[in-house]
C-alpha cells in the first residue's frame, strides 16, 4: 500500500503520523498545564518567597521539555514531507500532504504560544525586579529578593540559550540524516544503472562482485555515519540538561 514507504529506519508514514499525533496531544496538555501554572502563580500571593522561585524553576523545566517535544515534532513531519511524496497513488499522495501541513500547522501554532509564554514570564520577572527595587529604597530586605530574581533571570536566559543550541543541533542532525538518505537513494539508482550497462555489455562476475562489495562499504560508512551523529545528539543533548 502508498502508506507503508518506509522512512529507511524511522518506520512508515503512518507510524511517524501516530508518533506525531501523539507527541501533539502530550505537549498540547503540558502546554494547558503550564499556563494553569501560570494563572495560579499570578493569582496567589504577591508577596516573593522561596516557593515562588520554585514554582518559576519548575515552569522554566517544563518549557524546556515543552520546546524539546515541539522540536521532535517538526523532525517528524520533515521526515514525513519527504515520504508522501515518493508515494505512487496520487489521491494517496494528496491525502498524506493534507495531514503532514495539518500536524506542522499544529506544532507551529504550540511553538507561538509556547513563545508567548515565555514573553509573558519574562515580562513578570522584569516586573517583579522592577517592584523589589522600589520597596529596596524603603526597605533594606528587598536585598534578597533581587538576588532570588537576579538568579531566575539567569536561569532563564540559561533555559533560553540551551533551547535554542538543541534547536539548531538537532536541525543539524536532521539535515545530516535527510543527506544520508539521498545519498543511499542516488546510491542505489547508480548501482540499477551500473548493473543494466554491465548486463548489456557482458562483463565477468569478478567486476559485478568487486562492485557489489565496494557499494557494501559505502553503505557501513553511510551507516557509521548515522550512528555518529546520533551518539552526538544524545551526548551534547545530555550536556544541555
Amino acid at each position: 500500500m502508498a502508506t507503508e514507504v518506509d522512512s529507511g529506519g524511522g518506520g512508515t508514514i503512518s507510524e511517524l503520523y501516530s508518533s506525531s499525533k501523539r507527541l501533539l496531544l502530550k505537549t498540547r496538555d503540558a502546554l494547558e498545564r503550564l499556563e494553569r501554572l501560570e494563572y495560579t502563580s499570578s493569582s496567589s500571593s504577591s508577596s516573593f518567597s522561596s516557593s515562588n522561585a520554585f514554582v518559576s524553576g519548575a515552569s522554566d523545566d517544563q518549557s524546556t521539555a515543552i520546546r524539546r517535544d515541539i522540536i521532535q515534532i517538526q523532525s517528524l513531519c520533515s521526515d514525513m514531507d519527504r515520504l508522501w511524496r515518493s508515494i505512487a497513488a496520487r489521491s494517496q499522495r494528496d491525502l498524506w500532504k493534507r495531514k503532514v501541513e495539518q500536524v506542522a500547522e499544529e506544532a507551529d501554532s504550540l511553538k507561538a504560544s509556547l513563545d508567548k509564554y515565555v514573553l509573558r514570564h519574562q515580562k513578570r520577572t522584569q516586573e517583579a525586579q522592577e517592584r523589589a527595587e522600589l520597596l529596596g529604597r524603603a526597605n533594606g530586605e528587598s536585598s534578597h529578593v533581587l538576588r532570588i530574581f537576579d538568579e531566575e533571570a539567569q536561569a532563564m536566559q540559561s533555559v533560553r540559550s540551551s533551547s535554542r543550541m538543541l534547536e539548531e543541533t538537532y536541525a543539524t542532525g536532521v539535515a545530516i540524516l535527510s543527506k544520508y538518505s539521498e545519498q543511499r537513494d542516488r546510491l542505489k539508482r547508480a548501482q540499477r544503472k551500473a548493473l543494466d550497462v554491465l548486463n548489456t555489455l557482458g562483463l565477468s562476475n569478478s567486476v559485478m562482485r568487486l562492485i557489489e562489495r565496494r557499494n557494501r562499504v559505502d553503505r557501513w560508512i553511510k551507516y557509521a555515519g548515522m550512528v555518529l551523529t546520533i551518539i552526538v545528539l544524545i551526548v551534547f543533548w545530555r550536556w544541555t540538561r
